[in-house]
């Protein structure tokens, strides 16, 4: 079903201890998103933001309240179970695109693959047929340094999508990059998010956060305003050659 919820969180906080101190980075969250949404995430330093991004990512954990992923309680897994279900359940997008630089793009978008105990032949096959998805099947033999800014960023993007993920989470996804390099990029989310993938990115960029259908801000650790977006900007076209 379109409308399904992907994951919902309920009453979740974060606090760390710093000296003495009780540092609330979230305190009492609770929002839903379904299936097939577009959502940015949005908020200045300070506001939780990052944190939100590490518990929705399953990079960490909270203090308290529940999160559910596609169904499942991650709330209280262990750090094994956590990466097993990272590496099936959330493809992740970079601002530093965190290639390995000695490795080409396919050996970087087939490694989720190694991961999740795919067969080599399987592996090259669907990275191939992945980086054809992003228009660069005409680069999968090159190494990062041999890649502009917006190809690496690509390549990042098909290793998201390669293990078809539940989320594809993109943490300041053009930081990196030109503003052309970045409206081309959007573009590329944009049609992945058309093809039924479920997208959250996270941005302090007003500009990027405009390409989103959904738009929460955070603040001081809570939610400040959760609104559909009314003017969404998108890009009618890219040219994969100019990026």
């Amino acid at each position: 079903m379109a409308n399904q919820e992907i994951l919902k969180l309920k009453d979740i906080s974060r606090f760390y201890k710093v000296g003495t101190e009780i540092v609330k980075a979230l305190n009492s969250v609770s929002m839903s998103i379904a299936r097939n949404e577009f959502v940015a995430l949005m908020g200045a330093s300070g506001s939780g933001k990052s944190t939100m991004m590490n518990i929705l990512g399953c990079l960490d954990t909270a203090t308290a309240g529940t999160y559910h992923l596609n169904g499942t309680d991650v709330s209280k897994m262990t750090d094994n179970e956590l990466a097993d279900i990272r590496n099936r359940e959330i493809g992740f997008i970079f601002q530093t695109f965190n290639l390995l630089p000695r490795s080409t793009a396919l050996e970087n978008v087939m490694l989720p693959l190694i991961y999740a105990g795919v067969t080599k032949a399987d592996r090259q096959k669907t990275a191939t047929e992945t980086l054809g998805r992003v228009q660069l099947a005409d680069r999968m033999n090159h190494r990062p340094n041999e890649l502009s800014g917006g190809q690496r960023q690509r390549v990042a993007i098909a290793r998201a999508l390669v293990n078809s993920p539940s989320i594809v989470l993109a943490d300041e996804p053009t930081g990196n990059l030109d503003s052309k390099t970045s409206v081309e990029i959007m573009g590329l989310l944009e049609d992945i998010h058309r093809q039924g993938n479920t997208i959250i990115v996270v941005t302090h960029e007003e500009d990027i956060a405009k390409h989103a259908h959904r738009i929460i801000r955070l603040k001081d650790g809570r939610i400040e305003s959760d609104k559909m977006n009314e003017n969404i900007v998108t890009v009618s076209s890219y040219q994969t050659e100019t990026v």
